[in-house]
């Protein structure tokens, strides 16, 4: 997990670049000539992270990147907390969704939420990364939210419950999309036959399988990990939960 968190000292001024909104400048104050712009700025500073990592995003290799002096960006910007915002709100704002026809059931409008959230992961590895203390309020996360919300509309959830169901399926996409990366970084350096070759021998000396019969019969019918396995039952097991709170016709 990144040290890295989004959130500012200067929500106000966050607030208007989400927006775009023009900052306001004391009167008879004249800037810096502008050359890029803030939808520029985000561009690249999403693409650097999307090649390189969060770790590698910084003001100073995002001007590298974008040709300028560091402190330009700065014009655009206030800091790295604004900007890990603005990415977010960005990268939310132009997901991708699947088209769901009008009359699904909800647990097709619910799995399509979770397909997609996790395909944007996927694709932005560095957003599952991110410790995001509070959601940009931009449009991005907003419409996010809206369409996400409108999934739940009508099954019988109260408000509460509505946004709390939103809530856990979302953090269930975080944290198996975040094990999937990791068992994924795992077998870059190390395959699943290389580990598994070098520790059975040792296993096999070490343990006594009959002192752990559920460990040893389970395991052996599971093998390597398996995040397709994982994302199916645990999604299974979401809608699951969900479905318990409706109310009975």
């Amino acid at each position: 997990m990144s040290k890295d968190r989004s959130g500012t000292e200067d929500p106000a001024r966050t607030l208007e670049l989400l927006w775009r909104e023009p900052a306001q400048e004391p009167a008879g104050r004249r800037g810096p000539r502008q050359g890029l712009s803030v939808d520029t700025v985000v561009d690249a500073a999403v693409e650097l992270a999307d090649r390189e990592g969060l770790s590698a995003l910084t003001m100073r290799s995002l001007a590298t990147a974008l040709g300028v002096t560091p402190m330009s960006l700065y014009t655009y910007v206030p800091g790295k907390a604004e900007l890990l915002d603005l990415m977010l709100d960005q990268v939310w704002g132009r997901m991708e969704c699947r088209p769901v026809p009008a009359d699904a059931d909800w647990r097709t409008r619910l799995t399509a939420v979770a397909d997609d959230n996790r395909d944007l992961l996927f694709r932005h590895p560095w957003v599952a990364d991110l410790a995001a203390t509070r959601p940009p309020m931009g449009p991005g996360v907003i419409g996010k939210y809206e369409r996400e919300l409108a999934a739940f509309e009508g099954i019988g959830l109260p408000d509460v419950e509505m946004d709390a169901g939103l809530t856990h399926l979302l953090a269930f996409v975080h944290a198996t999309v975040r094990a999937a990366l990791d068992a994924a970084e795992h077998n870059r350096r190390q395959s699943d036959d290389e580990w598994w070759d070098t520790t059975a021998p040792l296993l096999e000396r070490v343990m006594d399988n009959d002192a752990y019969p559920l460990a040893f019969r389970v395991g052996s019918n599971v093998g390597a990990y398996s995040p397709e396995t994982a994302w199916a039952f645990g999604l299974r097991c979401v809608l699951d939960g969900i479905a318990a709170r409706l109310p009975r016709n």
